[in-house]
């Protein structure tokens, strides 16, 4: 009366997927460098280089000394070091950055404060092949026979 199909995958079938999310909550901290293929929310405090080839997101609470490269990356904590980001950085009215900021595109709310230059566009040498092939592949210079 009723047909089963035996080769469809349980509603809940996890065993094959990666976490989409990593986690560092607050209180917890960190010397060393993090490197991750997903995103990452960072709450606590960090000594060091974190790397994400998604988003990086720092929330209010957290501390990061040390640089911050990733794909794109949400910032409303403290970040003491160099920012680069592939593609859209956004920094919240809470956020502090005391570096230098690489970015491709860049959103800034009321109240953020930066002490530290900017380089901005697709033309930036720094965030050629960083960390996103599609990006670093759009964003290449272009050598002396494409431009004749």
């Amino acid at each position: 009366m009723f047909k089963t199909n035996k080769d469809q995958a349980p509603v809940n079938d996890t065993s094959n997927k990666s976490p989409i999310l990593n986690m560092i909550s607050e209180g917890t901290k960190i010397k060393g460098s993090i490197t991750s293929e997903n995103d990452i929310r960072i709450s606590g405090k960090i000594e060091g280089e974190a790397r994400c080839k998604g988003k990086i997101i720092i929330a209010s609470s957290a501390h990061i000394q040390g640089d911050l490269i990733s794909v794109d990356a949400d910032v409303s904590g403290n970040v003491d070091g160099t920012i680069k980001v592939s593609n859209r950085l956004v920094l919240r009215q809470s956020a502090i950055v005391g570096g230098d900021i690489h970015t491709k595109l860049l959103v800034v709310e009321e109240g953020a404060q930066i002490n530290g230059s900017f380089k901005m566009g697709a033309g930036n040498d720094v965030l050629d092949g960083l960390t996103d092939a599609v990006f670093a592949g759009n964003s290449k210079k272009k050598t002396a026979k494409e431009v004749s």
